[in-house]
């Protein structure tokens, strides 16, 4: 864990749970895209720079979730580097109580105020094109999360944040997070058309052919669709649907699982409702959701 793997003459990735770019700018500097769940992650990618003699000028993070930004802080305060995120995920990492609270739809209470869904607040800048090092291209990666980005370097590697995830990872959760289901697929079909020397997702294995996984994404997305459509040929509040979910994927409710999933599958109603798939309705002071 946390070895640097090079992938061409300037691209790398160290493998961690959420892979963390890093990119030669010239023969001492170098950017970051990303930077590990926490402050250990952090210390770990310092001492991966000092043991190759690099100096750290930047981190481009790809969105705000906390596995992606957690090393901010710590690196930030150890080398001076400026930090840019993209859009609201800007905001979120300047404010990262925005994740919890945005996932649990209120003040989230102490057990969703850890650092696998809050980081430490870092000073983050807007990511734009200009912000970018010469030769890199910024790409939009909607859907996952709300303005999630990612990167093509001038040696044509592209850094596609988490915009799909490996067969493993959905053979055993079954359920990805989606904020926007309709901008999640149409990524994935943008994806599908791209070309590369090497595409490197932060939960797959970096690979020449990313179509193939995206192509099985978005096959996941339309069965977990299929499934939640059919459970609601009959009224159903969230909870009881959330809770069907549960047990036929044979997933463990806790709190994190309850607003990682539950948000996803709020998603995923509001993107059947607006396509006309299922209908919402408010009887006895409860909402219920019903197939068309």
């Amino acid at each position: 864990m946390y070895e640097l793997i090079q992938i061409s003459d300037r691209s790398y990735y160290i493998q961690c749970p959420a892979k963390i770019g890093l990119v030669k700018l010239n023969d001492s500097d170098v950017c970051l895209i990303d930077s590990g769940n926490d402050k250990d992650a952090g210390r770990k990618v310092r001492r991966i720079l000092d043991e190759n003699g690099w100096q750290l000028t930047a981190i481009y993070n790809t969105h705000s979730n906390a596995d992606h930004i957690g090393g901010n802080k710590y690196l930030q305060g150890q080398t001076g580097c400026k930090i840019y995120a993209p859009g609201i995920d800007c905001d979120f990492t300047r404010h990262p109580v925005l994740e919890p609270a945005f996932l649990y739809g209120g003040y989230p209470c102490k057990d969703l105020r850890h650092k696998f869904l809050m980081a430490q607040e870092s000073n983050a800048e807007y990511l734009t094109q200009d912000s970018l090092p010469e030769g890199f291209q910024l790409i939009h990666l909607p859907g996952h999360f709300f303005d999630m980005a990612g990167f093509r370097t001038p040696d044509d590697v592209v850094y596609l944040a988490d915009c799909l995830s490996s067969k493993e990872t959905l053979e055993k959760y079954q359920i990805g997070f989606i904020y926007d289901v309709d901008s999640y697929l149409k990524t994935l079909e943008m994806v599908k058309t791209l070309d590369a020397k090497m595409f490197v997702p932060a939960h797959a294995a970096a690979t020449e052919d990313i179509a193939p996984l995206a192509q099985y994404n978005i096959d996941k997305v339309c069965q977990i669709a299929e499934q939640i459509t059919e459970f609601c040929r009959e009224p159903l509040c969230f909870e009881v649907l959330l809770q069907r979910l549960f047990s036929l994927y044979q997933l463990k409710m806790n709190f994190e699982q309850y607003v990682l999933v539950g948000s996803t599958i709020r998603s995923y109603l509001a993107w059947l409702k607006d396509t006309g798939k299922i209908s919402a309705r408010f009887d006895n002071n409860m909402l219920l959701w019903e197939r068309i």
